[in-house]
């Protein structure tokens, strides 16, 4: 049975009053809507319904104006173990206004995109609340501090709980493992003294440091919505209860069963305190990411008024700002250099150690550390939009995302808690109805040993926790996985395909030799050469002009001749540049110049041929070259295993010259960028799932089609929409360190989903007392909270290890480096 709903709605994309029609038309043809009123001037639809809100959104979208959407991320407090994770996430995708929710463990966050009119952030959190889970808006960096302070605190409540329970151990276990201890005890202070004294201090523990358990786990209990507080909780309850009416009332207990566990009620508590406290600390070494990117945010900058400059906080600069830059500040904003030089370190964001030289009209990135020189900028780029503002929400979103494998654990550990909950009562009633007298001791010691040896901690941590270390670490070395998927993707690729221009080469044409013949001059006809080129637009022409002298003589009579080349007359000199075919027709003997023209465009140059007053005079090679690095990226990643091709537009026999140089496996060239997807399609085929890398503008498609698409060299355009992977330095070796990590990161992810299932699988019987009819001993309920504690402790710090991936090929010896971002 459907329920009435009445709801506005944002809807985009309407252009004119015409739209309002359109819009009403394909809500009032959605089965249970009843009304539909559109308000052009507004923006909004109101709609009254009744059957599920997708049914209405989807008809938006599918008219061409659909309803708004917003994300948020929320925290949500309270989340204990995996049980909890499935808990929220039901709540909030039961809400009709909820496209997506996906909550992570590790962050304690929820990341949550809804219909924006037919809910809001409050009414969300409130959800969440309702269900036992208190939830706000997060703030940038607010997991580390809470952390941090919630770190701090279990210490302390740790050394609480281990200063009340270490005098029950000492007088219960004591006596146990030292005969002559346990005979003083019961000739100074009496058997029964000793429990009223145990009694005494577990129930202060239990009721002081151990409350938080109870307080959680009853009310999920109730809810019957079990996690691991509830676990814990009948756990040391059941101990408690049990020894209290050993303690007070024995006679009610079979013959010889009036045993009390007082101690193992407290040290149960105060080991899985220690284990949270010890997982606290080390989830929050795992944003140390986020926490150095936001450390990079200079506080204020320095802007000039008038003839005086005042120092402003960063959220009051504003596009068109002129700041100065003091030697050694870090930059405040991204901006444009309006006068100086200097030498910037931009290591931080796109990880090359070596700085960026900059001069007038060159960017800079806010969060970068300025050299010896002073700058005077222009703010391009404030507040979020920002290059560092990106990175830091590319690397928050990709550290909440759920990769595919998280799906079973998820199905698992939704029915996990009651499942253990079931043998734990199966293996009470196993105990009394076959065990050896004592049987009832034996059922309680080994069914508070199933409820507290459960670890689904464990199995909620080993995915979201590796995520959050890898794509921290990955971003630390200018590798940005746009989305956590990407993580997964990237490590199953079989063939990485690469554009040429811009990703395996400069990206832009240079000089690459000068051959003179006749006896001219190699610098004259350098020079005579450049000035004529000065007045051409054409790439292979700004290459000689750069490389020519910078003070140039003035051409006259210049022409142009398209496809041959140009003329010019240079202090009275005629001078003609280009095609054999143009020297032909002037009457130009090129035989000297000829052998060594064919062997440089066999390589994959582009010669030009230099006449001057109708005399051979040079020839001119000029190519894109390779960018640095590049045969180094290229043999890693041949040594990973992976096939490499080359896609691009470029001429077959440059393509080819390029490839034997490089050693790349395939090569498709002359393919516009629609073929590049049949190109990608047919590799895919060949080889299997495929990486494409390109500069991410007119290999946009490309990206799109392959299965983890790599955008390099985008500088400031991070946020590119097609890519999966964004390196933020133009190098080719930070593929090999993305596919690197991607590697590390999904091993690191198998190893904790293995030990957290393999740790439940393997120790529950084991605390059920499967062992006890081949001879071995029953597990007793404090090791088996050790166990529980250090099992998720055990998943964190692996996961810390990724903090520790170096990049596959270090980049210190790069004497030239692209500018790392670039508008």
């Amino acid at each position: 049975m459907t329920t009435a709903h009445e709801t506005r709605l944002n809807i985009t994309r309407m252009g004119c009053a015409s739209c309002v029609g359109r819009v009403e038309a394909a809500l009032q043809g959605v089965a249970g809507v009843s009304e539909a009123t559109v308000n052009f001037a507004a923006g909004t639809a109101q709609v009254a319904y009744d059957g599920p809100l997708s049914d209405v959104t989807q008809a938006l979208q599918a008219a061409g104006y659909p309803a708004a959407t917003a994300d948020v991320t929320m925290k949500i407090d309270q989340m204990s173990c995996a049980s909890c994770v499935n808990r929220v996430e039901r709540v909030l995708r039961a809400d009709p206004a909820v496209i997506a929710a996906d909550v992570n463990l590790a962050t304690e966050s929820a990341t949550i995109r809804y219909v924006e009119g037919a809910t809001d952030p409050a009414s969300l959190a409130k959800l969440a609340g309702d269900a036992g889970y208190p939830a706000h808006i997060a703030q940038t960096d607010e997991t580390s501090a809470d952390k941090a302070h919630e770190a701090t605190a279990l210490t302390r409540t740790t050394l609480i709980a281990a200063a009340l329970a270490l005098p029950v151990f000492v007088l219960e276990m004591g006596g146990h493992m030292i005969p002559a201890f346990h005979h003083w005890v019961h000739q100074t202070i009496g058997l029964q003294a000793s429990h009223l004294i145990q009694f005494a201090l577990t129930s202060a523990l239990l009721v002081g440091p151990g409350r938080v358990f109870y307080v959680k786990g009853i009310p999920s209990l109730l809810r019957r919505a079990p996690d691991m507080n509830a676990l814990v909780a009948m756990g040391t309850g059941a101990a408690y209860l049990y020894s209290v009416i050993a303690t007070f009332a024995p006679g009610l207990l079979p013959q010889g069963s009036a045993n009390v566990y007082f101690e193992a009620a407290s040290v149960i508590v105060v080991l899985i305190l220690l284990g949270r406290a010890m997982e606290a600390r080390a989830k929050g070494r795992t944003g140390a990411a986020i926490r150095k990117l936001v450390g990079l945010q200079p506080k204020t900058a320095r802007v000039e008024q008038g003839n005086t400059t005042v120092d402003r906080p960063i959220s009051q600069i504003n596009v068109g700002d002129v700041l100065q830059i003091r030697p050694g500040e870090r930059v405040p904003v991204d901006a444009v250099v309006l006068g100086g030089t200097s030498y910037v370190d931009e290591s931080m964001i796109c990880g090359e150690p070596v700085p960026v030289g900059k001069a007038p009209d060159d960017q800079v990135v806010g969060g970068t550390v300025n050299g010896t020189g002073a700058l005077r900028v222009r703010a391009a780029r404030v507040g979020a939009d920002t290059v560092l503002a990106q990175v830091i929400r590319m690397v928050e979103q990709a550290q909440g995302a759920k990769l595919p494998v998280q799906g079973l654990v998820d199905k698992i550990t939704a029915w996990f808690v009651p499942a253990v909950l079931a043998v734990a009562l199966l293996t009470i009633a196993i105990w009394l109805i076959f065990g050896p007298a004592p049987a009832l001791p034996m059922a309680l010691v080994t069914g508070v040993s199933v409820l507290i040896i459960a670890c689904p901690c464990a199995m909620g941590l080993a995915t979201p926790t590796s995520i959050m270390v890898g794509t921290g670490r990955a971003a630390e070395l200018g590798v940005l996985f746009r989305e956590g998927d990407a993580l997964q993707q990237l490590q199953q690729a079989k063939v990485v395909a690469l554009d040429k221009t811009g990703t395996l080469t400069m990206g832009r044409p240079e000089l690459e030799s000068v051959t003179t013949v006749n006896g001219f001059d190699r610098d004259d006809v350098l020079r005579l050469a450049a000035a004529v080129e000065s007045r051409s637009e054409h790439p292979v022409a700004t290459a000689i002009t750069r490389a020519g002298p910078a003070d140039l003589p003035q051409p006259t009579e210049f022409t142009s001749q398209t496809g041959l080349g140009v003329r010019a007359v240079v202090e009275g000199r005629e001078v003609v540049i280009g095609s054999p075919r143009l020297m032909y027709r002037n009457g130009v003997d090129l035989s000297g110049l000829t052998p060594e023209a064919d062997q440089r465009a066999a390589a994959g140059a582009t010669p030009l041929f230099v006449a001057i007053d109708g005399q051979a005079a040079a020839l001119l090679t000029v190519s894109d070259p390779v960018k640095p690095g590049t045969i180094e990226a290229l043999d890693r990643l041949h040594a990973m295993g992976l096939t490499l091709a080359m896609v691009t537009g470029d001429n077959a026999r440059t393509a080819q010259a390029l490839a034997d140089k490089l050693g790349i496996d395939h090569v498709t060239a002359e393919v516009l960028p629609d073929g590049k997807l049949q190109a990608i399609n047919a590799l895919r085929d060949q080889f299997g799932a495929l990486a494409f890398v390109g500069d991410g503008i007119n290999d946009a498609p490309a990206l799109a089609a392959a299965d983890t698409g790599v955008a390099i060299g985008t500088g400031t355009d991070v946020a590119i929409e097609t890519a999966d992977v964004v390196l933020m330095s133009g190098d080719l070796r930070g593929v090999a360190n993305a596919v690197e990590i991607s590697r590390r990161t999904m091993r690191n992810i198998r190893q904790n989903l293995g030990w957290a299932f393999g740790y439940n699988t393997l120790l529950i019987p084991v605390a059920a007392g499967a062992l006890y009819p081949l001879g071995g001993p029953l597990l007793s309920p404090a090791l088996a909270a050790g166990a529980m504690a250090l099992s998720s402790v055990f998943v964190v710090t692996n996961a810390l290890r990724l903090r520790r991936v170096r990049a596959s090929l270090p980049e210190r010896d790069m004497k030239h480096q692209t500018q790392a971002v670039a508008s």
